[in-house]
């Protein structure tokens, strides 16, 4: 097909690389059971503060929850001063997320992954220590509970901060295409 050259000039195509893998991230999704009076999900199970059905231990030491309002920018942090592992669960309203390894040494360092966490399809999203991680709510806000394992000290915080844009504005800007 012939196009107008102006439109030809400014045409761009939607590209579908698979993403990069970063080591010990993971995205596991939960069953969420509907019906028309509501709806059932399990988030975890534990035995003895492990959570069953993981591909890796994970003993969980807090659970939390954070409210995003439409829009927020959450980014970028890291837990450096001990080891932190969180696993994610969006309950209402949609997350774009940016995970990037800064791990030393890593098999994954550098690498830049996105993850689109909503509560129209739950899953679990699992980020080890070292991995930098941010986000945006999308359009409704979001809620987004998580357990990590390690318990938040506010005599001595683990919680490193980047700039938001420290990996690049383009992360966070809107899709109009």
């Amino acid at each position: 097909m012939e196009l107008e050259p102006a439109a030809q000039k400014a045409l761009r195509f939607q590209r579908y690389d698979p993403q990069p893998d970063i080591v010990g991230v993971f995205y596991q999704p939960l069953r969420k059971h509907r019906s028309l009076e509501g709806s059932f999900m399990e988030y975890l199970r534990l035995q003895g503060g492990r959570i069953e059905g993981l591909p890796i231990a994970f003993d969980t030491a807090q659970i939390s929850l954070s409210w995003a309002v439409p829009g927020r920018i959450n980014a970028f942090h890291l837990h450096p001063k001990r080891p932190q592992d969180e696993l994610w669960c969006v309950l209402e309203g949609e997350l774009l997320v940016w995970l990037v390894d800064v791990r030393e040494a890593s098999p994954s360092q550098g690498a830049r992954r996105k993850y689109v966490l909503s509560s129209e399809a739950p899953g679990l999203l699992h980020i080890p220590t070292g991995v930098a991680h941010g986000y945006k709510a999308g359009c409704r806000g979001a809620l987004l509970l998580y357990a990590m394992n390690s318990q938040f000290d506010p005599s001595d915080p683990n919680e490193g901060r980047l700039p938001w844009d420290h990996f690049g504005t383009e992360l966070w800007e809107e899709d109009r295409g």
